[in-house]
């Protein structure tokens, strides 16, 4: 039996290959995937070599949704038939002799994984195709957690990507005012369609008119600030944004490189600063996909490109070319 899985080479080619699924160890699942769900930053990021976790060829993706198809003889958590949601694939695969870096893998017909492998049944009520795109909202919502974000708080988030529209959704939910900023007309658009108190395009704007912008819905700045964009360069636009004695949440992936910025704005603002890693693993995840089952996230508004697993090549291609430029939320179909 043979998995179909998406491989990325140093030349930034990307192709189907198959690899021979090993026998279940005792405590393994082997999981047919139904949708995978793309990470446009975070996985491109690893495809262009701003954050390394190992040589090429690669296999990228950390989300998706299948069906368990077997179980190891010793599993009690799971049986054949579960609808699942996971982060991991433990199948091994080698290109031309060579070990394929598993950036998590889950863009791939079969995933195999132990049972307590960041792995859990899907709740009743979310759709496949949107609980593939799990992540972002999780590593959004980890973020407003740790900031401590309360009613009636002023939370600006400077880059509404999936995971700034993840933060600003669970901000929203805890009764914060949200203030989404974005050069781009159609992040603002979806992040009013989730419930942004106020858009501001800041296409065109110089800093000083985007911080009296944000000054002008509270005085003084925004309680909380949020930096999604993983781009260094605009940490220094972001840093005005807050109010004295706020709070500054590094919520984008800044690279491998060393950062540096501005050291008297913040210092002079007296913030206090947050460095969310991951998605706040089960307990994120399950309040997301729940939220999402409620209804009070409407997350497959974000979805704007769905694709078969044989177009997938083709697509993350056009991706890294920059070809695709109204693509938002992207997953792939494979069974």
């Amino acid at each position: 039996m043979k998995s179909s899985v998406l491989i990325c080479t140093a030349r930034q080619e990307f192709s189907l290959q198959e690899f021979d699924i090993p026998e279940l160890a005792s405590s393994d699942l082997l999981v047919r995937c139904l949708w995978s769900g793309v990470s446009v930053g975070t996985e491109f990021a690893v495809i262009r070599n701003k954050i390394s976790y190992g040589p090429y060829p690669i296999s990228t993706g950390y989300q998706a949704v299948g069906c368990v198809e077997k179980v190891g003889a010793g599993v009690t958590k799971f049986e054949v038939g579960d609808k699942v949601y996971y982060r991991r694939n433990y199948i091994p695969m080698r290109v031309e002799d060579q070990p394929v870096t598993i950036c998590s893998g889950s863009h791939a017909s079969y995933a195999l994984m132990p049972e307590d492998a960041e792995v859990e049944r899907l709740p009743d009520g979310v759709d496949d195709a949107t609980g593939a795109l799990f992540v972002m909202p999780a590593v959004g919502y980890n973020a407003v957690d740790m900031a401590g974000v309360r009613m009636g708080d002023v939370v600006a988030f400077h880059a509404v990507g999936l995971i700034g529209l993840g933060a600003l959704a669970a901000a929203r939910l805890r009764g914060a005012v949200t203030i989404a900023i974005d050069l781009n007309e159609s992040r603002l658009e979806m992040a009013e369609a989730l419930g942004a108190t106020h858009i501001i395009n800041a296409d065109g704007m110089s800093p000083d008119e985007l911080t009296a912008r944000v000054q002008e819905i509270q005085p003084g700045g925004a309680d909380v600030v949020f930096e999604g964009s993983g781009n260094p360069s605009c940490l220094d636009l972001s840093f005005p944004l807050a109010r004295l004695r706020g709070k500054f949440v590094f919520l984008g992936h800044y690279g491998k490189e060393p950062v540096s910025f501005n050291y008297l704005v913040p210092h002079a603002k007296q913030l206090t600063a947050f460095f969310p890693c991951n998605d706040g693993l089960a307990p994120c995840r399950e309040a997301v996909l729940k939220n999402i089952a409620a209804g009070a996230i409407p997350w497959e508004k974000t979805i704007t490109h769905r694709v078969k697993a044989s177009e997938a090549p083709d697509m993350y291609a056009k991706i890294n070319r920059d070809e695709l430029p109204d693509l938002f939320g992207a997953v792939i179909r494979w069974s």
